[in-house]
């Protein structure tokens, strides 16, 4: 995980499209200066940061659906809850399953857990439009690659 630049995915750990379903694992650093103000003498992951975790790890599925062929943007969270809380150094695994894709949307039920145990969970939708430019298509292919996503589903390359 690179908090300071919102990179919360280090490795897709399970993809299977059939059941539209994905699991990533996060590395929660032992070192950050979002833990410096969240909070002094008392460091936690805050709860937005898992909520993004959650939208990428989605994301990362709706994009392997479409073949990296359009780009999924959050539009929508709901029923967020935050059941635990998630220390530095702690490794996160997050999943996502797919629940709708069509119609310039998607949705999914996401969820986090450290050590067996939930930590968060939510449904989140994404508006999913073609790639504004190359350079974020570009930047997501890469990213794509170096986080494990299998070739196979890299369609746009």
């Amino acid at each position: 995980m690179r908090l300071e630049y919102f990179q919360m995915v280090d490795r897709i750990t399970a993809l299977d499209l059939p059941e539209r379903r994905i699991v990533t694992a996060c590395q929660v650093p032992e070192q950050s200066p979002v833990f410096e103000g969240h909070f002094p003498g008392y460091p936690i992951l805050p709860g937005v940061l898992m909520i993004e975790t959650m939208a990428q790890t989605g994301g990362w599925l709706v994009l392997a659906v479409l073949g990296c062929t359009r780009m999924p943007f959050l539009m929508q969270v709901e029923k967020a809850k935050m059941r635990s809380f998630v220390s530095p150094g702690q490794a996160m695994k997050a999943e996502a399953s797919l629940v709708h894709e069509g119609s310039g949307y998607a949705v999914v039920k996401a969820s986090i857990s450290v050590g067996g145990k939930k930590v968060t969970e939510a449904d989140i939708r994404y508006g999913v439009v073609p790639f504004p430019n190359e350079t974020l298509k570009a930047a997501m292919l890469e990213t794509a690659r170096r986080i494990g996503l299998p070739e196979e589903h890299i369609h746009a390359a």
